[in-house]
């Protein structure tokens, strides 16, 4: 499921981290992993230069740290605007999972300095691992995924199970979000509410252990309160796509002014965010 993993890195950070991380899970391990790291342009050739030698430094400090098998890296050093390349450079290597920094900034911070991870996040079409640096990152033991019976929790789910399938002593946190208090006071055991029940059968097909979570408010606020509460690893939440197919190339304007779930979540998760998209 995932075959192909792009990583922008930008000097040893916590996305490396990250990355090393999920190389030690089984399912993970056979992926072929691209390295980009794009330098803007320059006003002059010898600071182009200049760029370019430390960009190639940074990518062989990423090789080093990473210790992948060499057969399965491939190493770009690309010139131009770090947002549209990163995005064009997944396309071009139809990139599985696309892996990022993220200073955490809310919308407004993002736009106005010009956030890379922000405006990737806008337009890819592909699954993205943001990891803010201020989190801890841990080895993957239990993910938390923002369930429903839309399309691109289904996705987080199958991708959830695909990671977690091969670690002993994983569990799949499947949280849902009610509109009101009443409709979560109707469910009495959170495993008996029937949205859950297709992914408690995948679960158990699979042989993960799982535990429902049922809460009511903020969908973005309680899903980062319940990732804390229960020591979630990663969250994964679906973050559907909006925009029609002439608009495929402008940011979504709901998430760029802040007004989605998956943007809120972005900002203020505990721990690292995987955002599944889907049509």
């Amino acid at each position: 499921m995932i075959q192909k993993i792009l990583i922008a890195v930008a000097g040893l950070g916590k996305c490396e981290q990250m990355l090393k991380m999920l190389m030690e899970i089984p399912s993970i391990q056979r992926a072929n992993v691209t390295i980009l790291h794009v330098v803007s342009p320059q006003v002059t050739a010898d600071l182009m230069a200049e760029k370019l030698t430390a960009g190639g430094k940074i990518l062989a400090d990423a090789i080093e740290y990473l210790k992948l098998d060499p057969a399965k890296v491939n190493v770009r050093l690309k010139q131009g605007d770090p947002k549209d390349t990163v995005c064009q450079v997944a396309e071009e290597e139809n990139s599985d999972l696309i892996i990022m920094g993220s200073r955490g900034l809310g919308r407004l911070e993002s736009i106005l300095s010009n956030s890379v991870s922000q405006y990737v996040f806008q337009l890819t079409s592909r699954p993205m691992l943001l990891v803010n640096d201020d989190v801890n990152i841990k080895r993957i033991n239990r993910i938390m995924v923002g369930y429903n019976h839309s399309t691109p929790a289904q996705e987080s789910l199958k991708l959830a199970l695909f990671l977690l399938r091969d670690i002993k002593g994983s569990q799949l946190l499947l949280t849902q979000i009610k509109a009101d208090q009443k409709a979560a006071n109707a469910v009495k055991q959170p495993e008996q509410d029937p949205i859950f029940a297709p992914a408690i059968n995948e679960a158990k097909k699979q042989g993960v252990a799982y535990k429902c979570i049922v809460a009511t408010g903020n969908p973005g606020q309680e899903i980062c309160k319940a990732a804390e509460e229960f020591h979630a690893d990663l969250v994964m939440i679906g973050s559907p796509e909006r925009r029609p197919s002439i608009a495929k190339s402008l940011p979504d304007l709901d998430r760029l002014l802040g007004k989605s779930i998956s943007d809120y979540v972005r900002v203020k998760t505990p721990c690292p965010l995987l955002l599944t998209r889907s049509a």
